[in-house]
């Protein structure tokens, strides 16, 4: 369905079919639950952001965003300081959208329209040239591949306690047997468990966990051979090409991506 024609104007009591703006949080920060009657797209423009919703925490760096289907209670907070771009699409232009909770893979058009409507401050379709952009974004949104949280949980006794210990130290190095042992149980049953709950493996799971804190510690103005360090690697090298092969740049080209946006 496309977006009505920018000659025809709503009344003034409507709701625009797409709605966009930005949203800057402290550290800490989160909002109440809520939910409404429009689908919701959540990009983070800085930091990394966290929507819980139906039991789940969805996280998202800022290669990804996080789709929020209509009338879902969902709750967003953040751990460090962060900025994020959020859309809203009317219900009646969902249908074709995921009817589950999800992330999105954000690809280059979708940035570019995105990085389009903040630097001009445009927030509804209010001209031709508005109507398309929003027309182009919710095409994009419509066949951008979708997956599950970036960092997906468990509620696995065993596996849980191991991803929580990890998210309090994210840089502890042991390795899955080891950690097998640690929560009383065998590696295969924990390897069984991680692609039954997290549809990835166990290395795969913490190398996201490495790229979410890295992100957050990068943008706070940390050196990248400190950054390094603090989440356990023994060489820059080997963090800049984890970072590198999970987010597609290096580090130093995310912060002058990020600078330059």
């Amino acid at each position: 369905m496309n977006l009505p024609k920018a000659a025809r104007k709503p009344p003034s009591h409507a709701a625009p079919p797409m709605q966009f703006k930005v949203v800057h949080l402290q550290p800490g920060g989160a909002d109440p639950a809520d939910s409404h009657a429009a689908g919701q797209f959540v990009h983070a423009l800085s930091g990394v952001i966290e929507v819980g919703m139906g039991g789940q925490v969805f996280l998202a760096p800022p290669q990804y965003g996080v789709w929020i289907p209509p009338h879902l209670e969902h709750v967003s907070s953040n751990r460090h300081e962060a900025s994020y771009a959020t859309v809203y699409v009317d219900e009646a232009l969902c249908a074709a959208l995921p009817h589950q909770p999800c992330t999105m893979v954000i690809s280059p058009l979708i940035q570019a329209v995105l990085d389009t409507l903040h630097s001009r401050g445009i927030d509804v379709p209010r001209s031709a040239p508005d109507q398309r952009l929003f027309e182009v974004l919710l095409d994009e949104l419509r066949v951008a591949p979708s997956h599950d949280s970036y960092l997906p949980t468990s509620q696995d006794p065993l596996l849980g306690r191991v991803l929580d210990a990890l998210q309090a130290s994210p840089w502890d190095g042991r390795s899955l047997a080891e950690w097998a042992a640690t929560v009383h149980t065998t590696e295969r049953t924990l390897a069984r468990r991680c692609e039954r709950d997290l549809h990835m493996p166990f290395g795969e799971w913490r190398q996201r966990l490495k790229v979410v804190r890295g992100i957050a510690l990068l943008e706070a103005g940390r050196a990248v051979k400190d950054v390094a360090l603090e989440l356990g690697y023994s060489a820059p090298s080997a963090f800049i090409a984890m970072f590198h092969k999970q987010l597609g740049m290096t580090p130093q080209a995310y912060l002058r991506q990020k600078k330059a946006g």
